[in-house]
């Protein structure tokens, strides 16, 4: 796998997993509570806050269909885009707020009016989001920037993903891709982590999984069997509105979840010798192991016999898996109850 640098961070094999916090429209249009969004995903300890910028006018239509009918105050679907838009200074107030907290700031573009918005803000990298896999001039204008391209892949064949990446790469822009089941919220039977694998023997980058399970479960066996970024939903509350929260975890979650993928990681990219861990554990095996130990006082000359010994902690004396070398041995000293026995004392 190679890997690649996504705001002076190396995303790849031996690191830690980059992990995204989805806002989309969880903030229902409302500025405040978008930057309130990214106090609380810098408190969970994500890496980066996502966005979505819609510019209506330059992405839809007004006969586009709901996927659900959520929303009582806008009619159609393009009034919902519409009121979900922030204008270019309200975007770079967002995007200053999560890099003065130490996140990275991203924002998935629906046109490309939306491309040349984000890029004045100056973008550290570009998710793509699943719906605009096959928008091939979306994707060459946003590759040719030359900034980490992230591919989602949720409606996507192998041929459409395949032309994708192809399309990124002739560009010269950074790859990494993202497993994805657009299903909201995705049963466990969906989340395709036997994709992962595939992923990253077809295109040889950092593979992701970009999870709409509403756990943190799927997030965390995809960093087991090698994501190296993690996307998730997030709200601050499961009964919070809007289309995207029954799809989403809490920031409570998230926290476990940022926990949970750095635990893991340290453990895959730290493989442990067992002999030399057996080693250094000497003085715990010392504590918790057997020894042989005299059941009752014996005498000088006496032939060892099974009914003679038991087996007692500390690990100090002659190990019990060594009991079979002393039966019949005889006695050269007097043994009291409760001794631990040692070679020495044996002729």
């Amino acid at each position: 796998m190679s890997n690649i640098s996504l705001a002076g961070r190396t995303i790849g094999d031996g690191h830690p997993p980059f992990v995204i916090a989805e806002i989309a429209q969880s903030h229902d249009g409302n500025l405040n509570f978008a930057h309130a969004f990214i106090e609380a995903v810098a408190g969970a300890g994500a890496d980066a806050v996502k966005f979505q910028t819609h510019i209506a006018e330059a992405e839809t239509s007004p006969s586009e269909p709901w996927r659900i009918k959520f929303s009582r105050i806008d009619a159609t679907r393009y009034d919902y885009w519409k009121r979900m838009e922030f204008s270019a200074s309200q975007w770079q107030g967002l995007a200053e707020h999560a890099n003065q907290l130490g996140l990275v700031f991203l924002s998935s573009p629906f046109s490309h009016e939306a491309v040349d918005l984000l890029s004045e803000i100056g973008m550290q990298a570009w998710k793509i989001a699943s719906g605009e896999v096959s928008n091939t001039p979306l994707l060459e204008k946003i590759a040719a920037l030359g900034a980490p391209v992230l591919l989602s892949s949720g409606l996507s064949s192998w041929k459409e993903l395949d032309e994708a990446v192809q399309t990124i790469r002739s560009k010269g822009a950074p790859l990494a891709v993202f497993q994805c089941t657009s299903a909201y919220p995705c049963p466990a039977d969906r989340v395709g982590l036997n994709v992962l694998q595939e992923l990253s023997s077809r295109y040889g980058c950092p593979v992701g999984i970009s999870d709409h399970s509403a756990t943190i479960f799927g997030s965390l066996a995809s960093v087991a069997l090698g994501a190296r970024l993690v996307e998730v939903h997030v709200t601050f509350h499961p009964k919070s509105f809007g289309p995207d929260v029954p799809a989403s975890i809490t920031f409570t979650e998230l926290e476990k979840l940022v926990q949970g993928c750095r635990f893991i990681s340290s453990a895959i990219d730290n493989p442990v010798n067992k002999e030399k861990e057996a080693e250094s554990q000497a003085t715990m095996r010392s504590i918790f192991t057997k020894s042989i130990i005299a059941r009752k006082q014996l005498s000088k000359g006496h032939m060892l016999n099974i009914e003679d010994v038991t087996f007692k902690k500390p690990g100090t004396g002659i190990p019990a898996a060594d009991v079979s070398k002393l039966l019949g041995k005889k006695l050269k000293v007097r043994i009291a109850a409760n001794t631990p026995l040692q070679w020495s004392d044996f002729e």
